[in-house]
């Protein structure tokens, strides 16, 4: 059932490619109900599985003579993204339902570039064979470089090209690894199950996990590979920028976990000797981890573009996502993959508040400016929903952020308690950068009047849609279900992560 998430998705994407482009307003009425299959067919193979471990999906030889199968499954992990994956794209078409409304939004292909990064994202949690994954995963690179140089707006085309160097910097690291591993056991096979069974000699894990974690780490929005992130969130319209805070940065998260750890496990023990305390990659991706948060936070703190604010706060909640996957234990790992969902939901949930019902009605994302147009009265809906997003996003108890950086933190604690306690001190920051923006953009105090000194009447804008209230209480009720009852998510979680090759969770030995 999974599976027909990645044929929809590309099914609707090509339908949509051919639409006629005078029948813009139907195209979106499409696009979101390939979305909502979607996340039909994401909801039912998530709770068909509830209990079960890793389930196979397709098994059919692609290129034989190499080995190369088209092999799906999904474990508890896959399906708690894939479902991640659902709602993100149900999400970005109700706060893009304004494309259309205007000639030359070229509707129908932008709803064809959404879906078919959405069936790329798809595919890459559901794939098995490594070429099939890193297919997937370079399909999904593609449609988010038009999204943003077409559709953005600050600095589109440096944003988008920016974000495709990275991008594809990270992907041939990623492939250069995964060929060798290829060639060293044998060229028989990409199935990644196959490959982790096989002895590979530590002295070529050394040098080819730090190689496919950097990779895929890169697209993770790590430190100091993170600048494509800020610059692609501020760049691209509210769809993108909600895509890419909630399911492609989680891309290369889940390549760190699901490809480089489980491949060379190896590649995570001591070198032997130590510089500076640091004894290890397993401890310099921590610690690259630890400045991402920090330097996350610090950064959004001082930052005046309402855009820059969130898009810094990724880069910091992705470096906790990070260091619980470096911390090879039982709950920071099912911490990180909770951070994934909980960070998909709730940074989509700002992007839109910030992208979509802020500056598409004010045409401003300077926080300078926006102090002074009363938006705590002018747009109260919005003001409330950046409270609740922003405080959920800090980690408010309730919500699903908390959950997840507990755990993060608890295994934090567990592998390197001085990592866990300066993580703390960007979680603090985290919650001044939130207040900061929160009390400038919609509760300031500056007075509200012109040159003259004469007071300013409360500006009136165009009010929430359906659509966007559609959005919102999708995101913002999610985020709280799985806030009170994360066993909904932790009960498919723990057994897949239980289920890792064993020398993940014992550092390799």
């Amino acid at each position: 059932m999974l599976a027909y998430t990645i044929y929809l998705s590309f099914a609707g994407a090509l339908a949509l490619a051919f639409w006629p482009k005078a029948l813009a307003k139907s195209a979106r009425v499409f696009a979101l109900l390939v979305a909502l299959a979607g996340l039909g067919f994401a909801l039912a193979g998530f709770i068909a599985a509830a209990g079960q471990g890793s389930v196979a999906l397709a098994d059919l030889a692609w290129v034989p003579a190499l080995g190369i199968h088209y092999t799906l499954a999904a474990d508890g992990i896959s399906r708690v993204l894939v479902l991640l994956t659902g709602l993100a794209a149900v999400a970005g078409i109700l706060f893009s339902w304004y494309i259309g409304d205007k000639p030359g939004d070229r509707a129908n292909e932008f709803f064809a570039f959404f879906l078919a990064l959405i069936g790329g994202v798809y595919g890459v949690f559901l794939s098995v064979d490594l070429f099939l994954l890193f297919v997937f995963y370079e399909i999904a690179i593609v449609p988010k470089y038009f999204l943003i140089a077409i559709w953005g707006s600050t600095r589109r085309e440096y944003g988008a090209m920016k974000l495709a160097l990275y991008s594809f910097a990270g992907s041939a690291m990623v492939l250069i690894g995964l060929l060798a591993a290829y060639a060293a056991a044998g060229s028989h096979t990409m199935n990644l199950q196959t490959l982790a069974q096989y002895p590979f000699p530590i002295s070529f894990q050394m040098w080819a996990f730090p190689l496919v974690f950097t990779g895929f780490a890169i697209l993770a929005g790590m430190w100091p590979f993170h600048t494509w992130a800020p610059t692609g969130h501020v760049a691209a319209p509210t769809a993108a920028s909600m895509l890419l805070a909630g399911v492609v940065m989680k891309l290369g998260a889940y390549g760190c976990l699901r490809v480089a750890m489980t491949l060379f496990p190896h590649g995570l023990d001591p070198w032997g000797w130590s510089f500076l305390g640091i004894d290890s990659w397993r401890m310099v991706f921590a610690l690259f981890a630890v400045i991402g948060i920090v330097y996350g936070a610090a950064v959004a703190l001082v930052q005046n573009d309402f855009k820059f604010v969130i898009g810094y706060s990724s880069v910091s909640h992705m470096g906790l996502v990070l260091l619980g996957l470096l911390t090879l234990t039982q709950i920071g790992i099912d911490g990180a993959v909770l951070q994934m969902f909980s960070h998909g939901v709730l940074a989509g949930l700002l992007f839109a508040t910030v992208g979509r019902i802020v500056y598409e009605r004010t045409h401003t994302r300077d926080l300078g400016l926006l102090s002074k147009l009363q938006l705590g009265k002018a747009m109260p809906f919005a003001a409330w929903l950046f409270v609740i997003a922003g405080m959920a996003s800090m980690g408010l108890p309730g919500f699903s952020g908390f959950v997840a950086e507990v755990q993060v933190l608890i295994g934090a604690w567990r592998a390197f308690p001085w990592f866990a306690g300066v993580a703390g001190v960007g979680i603090v920051v985290g919650i001044a950068y939130t207040w900061r923006a929160m009390q400038r953009a919609f509760f300031s105090d500056t007075p509200a009047v012109d040159a003259s000194g004469a007071a300013i009447p409360i500006p009136v804008y165009e009010p929430v849609t359906w659509a966007e209230k559609a959005g919102v209480f999708l995101l913002a009720g999610t985020s709280l279900l799985i806030g009170l009852y994360p066993r909904l998510l932790l009960d498919q979680i723990v057994p897949a992560v239980q289920a890792l090759p064993h020398a993940i969770l014992t550092g390799g030995h």
